[in-house]
């Protein structure tokens, strides 16, 4: 009995499965981050109060976190005292020169303290309203690292911010994909619960891999280069960081016919 019918159907129906189950050529996986801001306090302190918390959403000069502040007023209140015995000294030095009693030297010795007492109110007053913290973009509190009672260090932050321009869509695409894309380029963004049609605009093509040793490469692992493309979402509020994607490029990539290694010519 011939059985060159039933193999050939057989082999027919598995080629279509597997071309069924072929994921798309222009579709990558990918993920969802975010550039956050952090905001700390210039110096050492204990954070005072906290009226917001993670996921709140903040307007610009909204007031996020206060540091306590008692060396603060100390150093103003030294600087205060500072600055009246300058100006009662500038203030007599001053009378003085105009009766003929005084120097020009002593004059200006008075009011170089002077104005060097006046710089330092201005400096501790600076220092004493950044104890109070605002924020300076809108967006919305995404982390918080201490709270009222901890001691936070200078220049450490307090909490972070992410403003929704910040957020961004990462993947990765082989060599061959690049000629296929460029900046500016619209691409698709789909994500398990996402609302349909979202999309995002090619901002970032890495210049080089990021696995791969800058060597020279055989055709074989030219193959296997990847490249980091971002991309920004027109509608950043429906996305989450850390958020897995599906990315569809809007261009399909043209293949590119491996070449053949010339052969070399036959001893004679």
């Amino acid at each position: 009995m011939s059985v060159g019918a039933p193999a050939c159907l057989a082999v027919l129906c598995a080629l279509v499965l597997a071309a069924c189950s072929k994921p798309h050529d222009n579709s990558y996986q990918g993920w969802v981050e975010a550039n956050l801001i952090f905001v700390a306090p210039d110096e050492v302190g204990r954070v005072q109060t906290e009226p917001v918390r993670e996921g709140d959403t903040v307007k610009t000069g909204d007031p996020l976190f206060t540091v306590e502040d008692d060396l603060q007023q100390a150093d103003l209140a030294q600087v205060k005292a500072s600055l009246r015995n300058a100006q009662q000294t500038f203030d007599r030095a001053s009378m003085l020169v105009k009766t003929g009693a005084g120097t020009p030297k002593d004059f200006d010795a008075a009011e170089m303290i002077l104005r060097d007492a006046q710089a330092r109110l201005n400096s501790v007053q600076t220092r004493l309203s950044r104890r109070k913290v605002f924020s300076a973009v809108d967006g919305t509190v995404q982390q918080i690292y201490f709270r009222p009672g901890e001691m936070v260090p200078a220049g450490r932050p307090v909490l972070s911010l992410l403003p929704p321009g910040n957020i961004k869509v990462r993947f990765y695409a082989p060599e061959t994909v690049l000629p296929a894309i460029a900046y500016g380029d619209e691409i698709k963004v789909g994500c398990d619960g996402c609302a349909s049609g979202l999309t995002a605009r090619v901002s970032f093509i890495a210049k080089q891999s990021e696995f791969t040793p800058p060597v020279i490469y055989s055709l074989e692992e030219r193959a296997k280069l990847v490249f980091l493309i971002e991309a920004l979402p027109d509608k950043p509020s429906e996305f989450r960081v850390g958020q897995p994607v599906d990315v569809t490029l809007a261009r399909q990539p043209v293949p590119v016919a491996p070449t053949m290694a010339a052969k070399p010519e036959a001893s004679r």
